[in-house]
């Protein structure tokens, strides 16, 4: 009997030393002493337990990491990372609809042509060339729109 717990004292600081929990330890050593009985009882002969039951361990300790390294899902980790919540508060999406707004009415002052270029460069993500090949006119004249736009929406930033 002291030859058993001595042989699970040294098998459980092997596994401390190792990063294992004592829980875990535990629930290693026991499953290795399962392993070592059911061989046993399959008509196995085990010359050296303990050696036995340290290769035993060890495998199982390897096989729980890469299982966890695999399936986060299944041991808890996913519950312990902290998540943020990338959505705009209320205050912000309601700051974000006023400037928009302002800036609406900023962009009625200015030429339909010229909107309709400013927004083809910006929503669209359209080349100065693409837009000239577009609309027919020289890329010298999308820059001019695109500067008178730019122009009106800075004077907005501005007068905030």
């Amino acid at each position: 009997m002291d030859r058993l717990i001595h042989r699970l004292r040294r098998l459980q600081k092997l596994l401390l030393r190792r990063g294992c929990t004592r829980d875990d330890a535990d629930d290693l050593i026991q499953d290795a002493f399962v392993r070592m009985q059911a061989f046993c009882e399959e008509g196995g002969e085990v010359r050296e337990p303990e050696a036995f039951l340290v290769r035993v361990v060890m495998r199982l300790r390897s096989n729980a990491r890469i299982h966890r390294q695999r399936h986060p899902y299944e041991t808890g980790l996913l519950e312990t990372l902290e998540l943020i919540d990338t959505a705009p508060s209320p205050d912000e999406v309601f700051a974000a609809d006023q400037c928009l707004e302002r800036m609406r009415t900023k962009l009625d002052a200015v030429s339909l042509r010229t909107r309709e270029i400013l927004f083809m460069h910006r929503l669209d993500g359209l080349s100065y060339a693409e837009i000239a090949n577009r609309l027919k006119i020289s890329v010298s004249t999308v820059e001019k729109h695109i500067a008178s736009g730019i122009a009106t929406l800075l004077k907005e930033k501005d007068s905030q």
